[in-house]
């Protein structure tokens, strides 16, 4: 009795130790939450009982996976399952924040606003985890913009299964005697008729060629990468988006979708301070940002917007830069470029030689001037990023304004030119 119970002591604490190293097995992997409220279920259904809840950015160990479920473990132990959509590798977290990080300097393209709860992923892909999401009526900055395939909801139907094939039956001994009579012989071929040689020479009339099938169009997202006001980036569909331009210029966008705005500067009527507008727009398509500019100024005259500047057809790219460019030159043959600088903005646009180039226009007097371009990259490369906008403490020197001689000299040269 004495040695019985130390014995059962002994198995039971060896007993404990064993279940206690099966509940602390190391996990095959690890993985990060992405939505910012994830929650951990009881079991694989979705509608099991949620026993644990993480958030965006903590650690998980992977214990398990099944097709497209994983079983984890949290920090506290707790033990369950979600769904792999929504777990971040150790390399997708960090590049999240280097976005977070690249976007805090990137320039915005403007402020645009929401009418209802947005949700903001870690790319540009409905699969992809919400770690974040805009409130509604909240104002965030949109600095970039991409067209990406949508990705199918709805997994392919498993092919069909292979046709059952019968047995033959076997053949009986009478007609297995049946079968060993010969048949009787063939007929005798007809002639081929007289004129067979001018039948040959007409040949017989070509097959019909067989239409190619048509291929379905890919169904596409448009996304643009916006910005907080606490600086973290992420992906939105576009046209959850709302830009905050005023309703007074926006009316006159024609249909057609305002990717970019900004202020060009303030015009004075009386008491009144109206901004110069310009904005990039687009119609269709998903090769390019922007297929127009245009800027628009406040008449002090007709006290109402009007168009100064207007450019459509274009293949544009984000992003456009406002602030100092190069001071507009003189159309003589004789001016040589100074490092004046007038207020104004670049866009980057691409022409049919398929070069990308950086177009400079000055914007003085609430006139629109191209000032200069250059060439920035070759076919087939990306554009490189822009320059900062630069300070506005930069000392801005108007361009030189031509006289009536010097404006009426150059139209009688250009006319004797011709």
């Amino acid at each position: 009795m004495k040695l019985f119970l130390p014995l059962c002591i002994l198995a039971l604490l060896l007993t404990g130790c064993g279940q206690q190293q099966q509940q602390i097995a190391p996990g095959v992997a690890e993985a990060f939450a992405g939505p910012a409220r994830l929650p951990i279920r009881q079991d694989i259904d979705t509608k099991s009982a949620v026993i644990a809840t993480v958030n965006h950015g903590d650690r998980l160990e992977v214990l398990q996976r099944r097709r497209r479920f994983v079983k984890v473990r949290t920090a506290t132990r707790v033990e369950g399952w979600t769904e792999d959509r929504n777990l971040l590798s150790l390399e997708e977290l960090e590049g999240l924040k280097g976005l977070s990080e690249q976007s805090k300097a990137a320039p915005s393209q403007g402020v645009a606003t929401t009418y209802e709860t947005l949700n903001v992923h870690t790319e540009p892909d409905r699969q992809s985890p919400s770690f974040l999401q805009v409130k509604e009526g909240e104002k965030v900055d949109v600095i970039g913009h991409r067209v990406t395939p949508r990705v199918a909801t709805r997994a392919a139907a498993p092919p069909p299964p292979p046709p059952v094939t019968k047995a033959r039956p076997k053949k009986s001994k009478k007609e297995k005697k049946a079968g060993d009579i010969p048949p009787p012989p063939m007929p005798i071929a007809p002639k081929p008729p007289a004129d067979w040689l001018e039948l040959s020479k007409l040949g017989a009339p070509p097959a019909p060629a067989e239409a190619a099938p048509e291929s379905k169009p890919v169904p596409m997202d448009d996304w643009s990468l916006i910005r907080n006001a606490a600086g973290q980036s992420g992906w939105v569909l576009t046209r959850r988006l709302f830009m905050a331009i005023p309703d007074e210029v926006a009316q006159y966008a024609e249909g057609h979708r305002i990717v970019s705005y900004f202020n060009l500067g303030d015009t004075h009527d009386g008491k009144t301070v109206k901004p110069a507008w310009l904005w990039t727009t687009i119609d269709r398509g998903d090769q390019y940002d922007f297929d127009g500019i245009r800027v628009f100024v406040w008449s002090t005259k007709h006290h109402r917007y009007e168009t100064s500047y207007i450019e459509r057809n274009l293949k544009g790219f984000l992003p456009v830069i406002t602030g100092s460019v190069p001071a507009q030159r003189n159309r003589s043959k004789d001016s040589t470029p100074t490092a004046e600088k007038s207020p104004g903005f670049s866009i980057v646009v691409e022409k049919k030689d398929g070069y990308r180039y950086r177009r400079h226009f000055a914007f003085v007097e609430n006139r629109v001037r191209l000032s200069g371009e250059e060439r920035i990259e070759t076919p087939g490369q990306t554009a490189p990023e822009p320059s900062p906008t630069l300070l506005a403490s930069e000392k801005v020197t108007p361009p030189a304004q031509d006289s009536f001689y010097g404006s009426l000299k150059q139209r009688i040269r250009r006319l004797l030119g011709r």
